[in-house]
């Protein structure tokens, strides 16, 4: 069986001068190009298929068949990002909705207006984009060009015409990815041997700068997860990536956290460098440490919405697209041929701030990366055997239904109190959950209540799956309803130390007396917040075992 090559998509820059007459031309076309794609764009909305717009814009808009097809391409592209995004594609602002909403103030006069609308109009307006077509000597409208003077780009404007623009590159360092470019053009000229090129035009500043995209060759993969993994966690507040270095064995090896702010405020080119660049950081290290990448497998996630009383969360989520460091992270791994493991993202960072957070005495996210890692090298999750004896308890569970009642007669007087519209939605959000968690622990109650003593509430979510025993995860969450806002006092919690006495000694953590109201004067068996080691290391689904010392 051949095994067929990996491919991996890359973009590159530059800038591209023309004459002064020829970007009067250019100006027109992108125009019609810029016009045909909003239309196709709206038809695209109405239900109307790809085929049929085909054949009535080319008319309408005086384009080629192929500017035709491109521009309903990249109306195709607008609307699955909004898909992805969760946005509403009615509300889609050509152009730039921050710049439009600027236009709309009846105070801006003058010079600062003006400027405002010539950067509102040249993202709206002046784009031009050309697909790659391997038959077409790389691209049939928009091509790159050897000439004694240097490179150059060929556009087609229509009626047999073609305008030339003298392209502009630096390169910055020895590897970067123009020269190979370049290299890759040059032999496809002389051997005739043409790769396909996409290349996106857009004027910023009144210059011409060129998007060229083209695939490259991935590598076979040489670093595995046999060697370890780093696993990476994505955390919006505070705005960074966690990073956990896992061995072989499922043991921590160390630790680091890479901060996202420099994205915040900055213009879509600049955040993409950004994460271009953290996305290398990253890569690199892993390179040099041999050991694979773990990141979660992540669908969608919400971004908030207006009025939700979270303005500055959903500001730090609206201006980072979560997805797009891991996907670079992503590329650049393959290309440097280390494998990427993508997981469940599932309680990771409730099992990480739970049972480890507080044995290593490291932050959550940290411990979420940690299970991460090590869900991508094949280990399960038990909870330890102290959080079994303690949720087998039915004083505690009392006892944390006790505190959550109480809390929510305390939410409920201040959404009574608070008169600002934004923050009382975000009261009754935290109300709504707060009622969930309430409802969670007395079917723990009740559980505890109809079964014998000496059973576990454990034993009530244990499932077969392929001749193993395995506990759910609803068992987790029980776990983090009973200790985060009873135990350690807050809904949202980053420091879980006090939980390592639960679980290193449990001796001393029943010898803590804790009032409950309604249930008696005092009760016994209510542990402070503490993790602690369990006698037996964990397993992995391969059956390995591993150091007693760090347990798996």
């Amino acid at each position: 069986m051949v095994r067929e090559e990996a491919k991996s998509m890359i973009t590159l820059s530059s800038r591209v001068e023309f004459s002064s007459e020829d970007m009067e031309t250019l100006k027109d076309l992108m125009r019609r190009w810029s016009s045909c794609k909003r239309y196709a764009y709206q038809r695209l909305l109405e239900g109307e298929e790809r085929k049929e717009l085909k054949k009535k814009l080319q008319a309408m808009f005086g384009l080629n068949s192929r500017y035709v097809d491109d521009a309903i391409f990249k109306a195709q592209e607008v609307l699955k990002a909004c898909e992805e995004k969760r946005q509403n594609p009615k509300k889609v602002i050509f152009g730039g909705r921050g710049l439009f909403e600027k236009l709309k103030k009846n105070h801006l006069q003058g010079k600062k207006r003006e400027e405002l609308k010539r950067q509102w109009e040249e993202k709206r307006k002046y784009r031009l984009y050309s697909r790659g077509d391997r038959s077409k000597q790389g691209n049939l409208n928009i091509r790159l060009l050897f000439k004694e003077e240097g490179l150059y780009l060929r556009v087609n404007v229509g009626n047999k015409k073609w305008i030339e623009g003298k392209v502009y590159r630096k390169v910055s360092r020895e590897k970067d990815k123009w020269i190979d470019f370049i290299w890759s053009l040059q032999v496809a000229e002389k051997t005739k041997k043409y790769f396909p090129y996409s290349v996106e035009l857009f004027i910023e500043d009144s210059k011409v700068y060129a998007y060229i995209s083209y695939e490259e060759s991935i590598p076979q993969v040489v670093i595995t997860k046999d060697s370890g993994v780093i696993g990476i966690d994505a955390n919006a507040s505070p705005f960074h990536l966690a990073l956990a270095e896992v061995s072989r064995d499922g043991n921590l090896v160390s630790y680091q956290s890479i901060s996202l702010h420099e994205l915040i405020g900055r213009k879509r080119e600049q955040r993409e460098y950004i994460a271009w660049h953290i996305a290398h950081r990253i890569t690199d290290m892993a390179l040099e440490k041999r050991r694979a990448i773990a990141i979660e497998r992540l669908k969608k996630v919400s971004k908030g919405y207006r009025g939700d009383g979270r303005a500055k969360l959903r500001k730090r989520f609206q201006q980072w697209a979560y997805r797009s460091i891991l996907e670079k992270i992503k590329v650049l791994a393959k290309r440097k041929g280390i494998e990427v493991i993508e997981v469940s993202p599932s309680y990771t960072s409730v099992i990480g701030s739970l049972k480890y957070a507080p044995i290593y005495s490291i932050d959550k996210d940290i411990a979420g990366a940690y299970v991460i890692g090590r869900r991508a090298l094949g280990f399960k999750e038990k909870l330890p055997v102290n959080y079994l004896k303690l949720l087998s308890r039915e004083e505690f569970i009392r006892y944390s239904l006790t505190r959550l009642e109480e809390e929510k007669e305390k939410l409920k007087q201040r959404l009574k109190e608070e008169k600002n519209i934004y923050k009382r939605n975000a009261f009754k959000k935290e109300l709504s959950k707060l009622n969930k968690d309430i409802k969670l622990l007395r079917k723990e109650l009740e559980s505890l209540e109809s079964e014998p003593e000496t059973r576990q509430p454990a034993d009530l979510w244990k499932e077969q799956v392929r001749e193993e025993v395995r506990t759910s995860y609803k068992l987790w969450r029980v776990l983090r309803v009973a200790l985060t806002l009873p135990v350690l006092g807050k809904s949202f919690n980053r420091d879980f130390s006090p939980l390592k006495t639960l679980l290193v000694d449990w001796g001393r953590s029943v010898r803590r007396l804790a009032p409950i109201l309604g249930v008696g004067a005092m009760a016994s068996q209510i542990p402070p917040a503490s993790a602690g080691l369990p006698e037996e290391a964990e397993y992995k689904y391969t059956g390995q075992k591993c150091s007693l010392i760090h347990f798996c």
